[in-house]
């Protein structure tokens, strides 16, 4: 790697504010993709409750008629998921290079504790998902990244 390319990466120590600024750009990917399309979406939201927003969407309604389960997003929900997601990398990408300041370390950490109990709460409680390799993703990166985050909160956030 050039040092031109070093020069981007936060400043701090440890691989903690390199991982925030990696989750940031696939982050932000997975927004422009949630504006593109709405099959990655639907690969996160692939539940088995088929719902009117759902049944209206031309692409559900393929799925349905190949015998598919019903995926509840539709282009308005993939573009606000997209919309979430984007906010979410903005947060994590400051809190990369400014990780010891405490409220920027909050935040990032928020971000992460909420997109858990968003995942999961969809998956066991509104069950518009279900364990698999759409849902893995985002479950196993909140998941980490909260826990890294708590762990690692003296080490980073010199109060």
């Amino acid at each position: 790697m050039s040092s031109s390319i070093l020069n981007y990466l936060p400043p701090a120590d440890g691989l903690l504010p390199k991982w925030l600024l990696f989750i940031s750009v696939v982050s932000m990917a997975n927004s422009i993709q949630a504006y593109a399309s709405l099959a990655p979406t639907q690969r996160v939201y692939c539940g088995s409750i088929g719902t009117a927003a759902a049944a209206s969407s031309s692409t559900s309604k393929k799925s349905a008629a190949a015998g598919q389960e019903l995926s509840p997003v539709n282009d308005l929900s993939a573009r606000t998921f997209g919309t979430w997601t984007a906010i979410t990398a903005v947060v994590r990408l400051y809190a990369a290079y400014h990780i010891d300041v405490p409220v920027m370390y909050e935040l990032a950490l928020w971000t992460f504790g909420v997109a858990w109990a968003h995942f999961v709460s969809e998956w066991l409680i509104f069950k518009t998902t279900k364990m698999g390799s759409g849902l893995a993703g985002p479950v196993i990166v909140s998941t980490s990244s909260l826990i890294w985050m708590w762990v690692q909160w003296d080490y980073y956030v010199r109060t």
